[in-house]
């Protein structure tokens, strides 16, 4: 069957399934006789669906099973049947093999791929047994990075530098040889701290060294160290990237690369910063895939996600969220976006800079060379009939005056704010100018979050805590065999440290009638709080006793990141 008819056949099969429109699968059938690539990956490009919907319902109409990549355990004897060169070369990844029913499981990003089939029979010869489950191309990427390992070794590339001279002029290029060892060295130290789940990069020049140090779950590792000699070609080639000016070596600089890494497209915001010892250079890892996280896998429980579900189905008014940089409060903003993305609504934002690219949402970037500020923005944003408008941060009093503007002429508003608690954004606005009158009817609810790293179960210990810390944890005499958990001795210095992914601590607090008149009246935050806590209101502090009683982290994680202190007074 010819690429042309076969999609026709899949692209009517979603339109059936109401999964795209007939005006979309036009224009995605367009694109792909550019290019002719596979249509279910247009459609994914061009925004129109997820991979994981198209599977789902081509799985379904075809009676083919899908693989589920993220909980697979691979057989290492399977992936040794399958070159790794084959193995991207037809987007699959070998699965299992049952050498007594010699039989091969594969996923596959295209099941009807009669070419890979047939190599692949090839290969192992005729009486194998080859069974395709699909799965989607940017998993197969994922994993065949992860089970296969680096296609090139940072230390390798290192070997090659020291053994030759590096050529600068050579450093801009863009080809698929990557001639220049610094190039390569580049890339795979980006892939790498992909590949671990880093939020941050940083290049840091010492007198005479090189420190690299990537930040995992909050937290800053050192990865390695390299002699000085490296970072001047190191830093141009960033800077290249980057789209920087080369030669500007004592004034601070921001750029933007996008790579694609894992099969999967990954941008980074790239910083430069002038020290005695040479420039600091910081990326920040912006991965669409983790910046857009469903508004069901925040990890809140049910009543918590219930309230916030109510909260966002108010149709104007302003919603906060609140905590420090680094907190998480982007990924909620645009859970939240997207939970609330359909073709009804029409949403813009304002922000500094856009950090993950989303679908149907008119997105901007302050611009200070076109004297574009949140609050001339927003000014110019509300003659755009918007139904709901993100701002990246309120941070004066014009922005403030705007957001509140915009919603109480009937939009849905979200922006940030930094306070240490919901209740604390109330005072921070009267700072900032907005009267009491204002506030009141007009903000939806505050959320404030933190981020914890969670206990690897292989690595945690329990223990009876102390009288300290029964006071934090509010613990009577009638919990004298409570145990909680910390990390084991054994995993305090290891890599991982006893701790694997993150969780968030997230205080919800919805402003109803009653919380409305206190604001009004200036009500102070005691009394305030006093009000919220009879609603069942729970504080950061509360949520998070709650996951170390729970064995989720450590009382030790939790102080990091929540103030414990006044808990202990009330002991």
């Amino acid at each position: 069957m010819s690429l042309t008819k076969r999609s026709l056949r899949i692209g009517e099969l979603l339109v059936q399934k109401g999964v795209v429109s007939p005006d979309q699968i036009r224009i995605a059938l367009t694109e792909q006789r550019k290019n002719r690539d596979h249509l279910g990956k247009i459609l994914v490009r061009l925004w129109f669906a997820t991979e994981a919907i198209i599977l789902d319902v081509l799985g379904g109409a075809l009676g083919q099973q899908k693989a589920q990549l993220q909980q697979v355990v691979v057989d290492s004897e399977a992936i040794r049947l399958i070159p790794k060169d084959m193995a991207r070369r037809f987007r699959i990844l070998p699965l299992t093999y049952d050498a007594n029913a010699n039989r091969l499981t594969l996923a596959m990003a295209d099941t009807f791929n009669v070419v890979a089939l047939d190599q692949i029979a090839a290969l192992l010869g005729g009486d194998v047994e080859i069974r395709p489950l699909m799965a989607g191309e940017a998993e197969i990427e994922k994993a065949i990075d992860q089970f296969y390992g680096f296609e090139l070794s940072v230390d390798g590339i290192l070997r090659e530098i020291e053994t030759g001279e590096i050529d600068y002029e050579s450093l801009d290029a863009d080809n698929a040889e990557y001639s220049q060892p610094v190039v390569r060295l580049v890339n795979a130290l980006l892939s790498d701290a992909v590949k671990r789940g880093a939020s941050d990069i940083h290049f840091e020049p010492e007198e005479g060294f090189l420190r690299f140090r990537y930040r995992i779950d909050g937290v800053l590792r050192q990865i390695r160290s390299l002699h000085k000699n490296y970072w001047s070609a190191l830093a141009v080639r960033l800077k290249v990237m980057s789209g920087m000016d080369i030669a500007e070596t004592r004034a601070p600089q921001d750029g933007r690369i996008t790579l694609t890494l894992s099969g999967r497209q990954i941008d980074f915001r790239v910083s430069t910063f002038p020290t005695v010892h040479g420039e600091n250079i910081v990326l920040r890892v912006l991965d669409r895939q983790k910046g857009i996280v469903p508004i069901d896998n925040l990890g809140l429980d049910d009543d918590v996600l219930t309230t916030l579900k109510l909260m966002v189905a108010r149709p104007e008014g302003l919603l906060l969220v609140t905590g420090p940089t680094g907190s998480g409060k982007t990924t909620t903003l645009y859970s939240l976006l997207n939970h609330l993305n359909t073709e009804s609504v029409n949403i813009m934002t304002l922000e500094d800079p856009v950090e993950y690219p989303m679908g149907m949402i008119r997105q901007t970037s302050i611009n200070e060379a076109a004297r574009l500020d949140f609050a001339g923005g927003v000014r110019s944003m509300l003659r755009q009939d918007p139904d709901i408008i993100l701002i990246g941060e309120i941070r004066d009093e014009d922005t403030a005056t705007m957001a509140f503007r915009a919603a109480m002429t009937g939009h849905q508003v979200f922006s940030t704010l930094h306070t240490n608690s919901s209740l604390g954004a109330i005072p921070r606005l009267s700072d900032m100018g907005i009267k009491a009158e204002i506030m009141a009817g007009n903000i939806i609810g505050i959320l404030a979050q933190r981020l914890v790293r969670k206990l690897r179960i292989d690595s945690r210990e329990a223990y009876h805590p102390g009288e300290i810390e029964r006071r934090i944890l509010g613990l009577d005499a009638a919990y004298q065999d409570l145990t909680i958990y910390r990390v084991s001795e054994d995993h305090r210095h290891a890599q991982h440290q006893g701790y694997e992914g993150r969780t968030a601590l997230m205080e919800v607090l919805r402003i109803d009638r009653e919380l409305d008149e206190l604001i009004a009246q200036g009500a102070t935050l005691t009394e305030l709080n006093a009000a919220a806590a009879r609603k069942g209101f729970q504080t950061l502090a509360e949520v998070a006793i709650k996951l170390v009683l729970a064995g989720v982290t450590s009382l030790d994680e939790v102080t990091r990141v929540v103030d414990l202190t006044e808990r202990i007074g009330q002991g």
